[in-house]
């Protein structure tokens, strides 16, 4: 059996990273078999236009298709320190990936909840296993810090934020 908060700790050292960047405190790991095969942190959240195609799970999930196919992606953990967003949530059933671990809650825009029962099959029938909660508090710290800093605009005022700045 996996040890998620050993694991866990890949994926906040990308975000460790990335708050020291002033970017969205997200990072995220994907192991096969305890080996980690790719790392990847949230980039560009700040400036005039953030992108939002450039979340930590999308860019770890190119790193994984990268590697070639891979039969054994049933096998393979996918560790985000923020609960994923219903985009980064589609790519990660549709990549095939066995298991996903989180450890922040996404208050406002995390998609695992969402009921897949009324969607198509491709994302319907994922057998995913989720596991939520792991390093939570971890986490938790590294968004308070983020959005205790002045100057960051990046989902200012938000559910997101106020929530985050409410946890104890």
């Amino acid at each position: 059996m996996p040890d998620h908060e050993k694991n866990m700790q890949f994926a906040l050292d990308q975000a460790r990273e990335a708050l020291d960047a002033d970017e969205f405190p997200v990072g995220c790991a994907v192991l096969l078999d305890g080996r980690v095969i790719a790392t990847a942190r949230r980039v560009n959240s700040q400036g005039r236009t953030p992108s939002e195609l450039d979340h930590a799970e999308i860019r770890a999930l190119r790193q994984v298709e990268a590697l070639g196919a891979d039969p054994e992606r049933r096998r393979m953990v996918l560790y985000a320190t923020l609960e994923p967003c219903l985009m980064c949530f589609g790519a990660i059933l549709i990549s095939g990936i066995g298991t996903l671990v989180y450890a922040y809650e996404d208050a406002m825009g995390g998609g695992t909840a969402c009921d897949r029962s009324q969607l198509p099959s491709l994302y319907r029938d994922s057998a995913i296993r989720i596991v939520s909660g792991v390093c939570r508090r971890e986490s938790l710290a590294l968004f308070q810090t983020y959005y205790r800093r002045p100057h960051i605009g990046y989902w200012r005022d938000s559910l997101l934020e106020r929530y985050t700045l409410a946890q104890p």
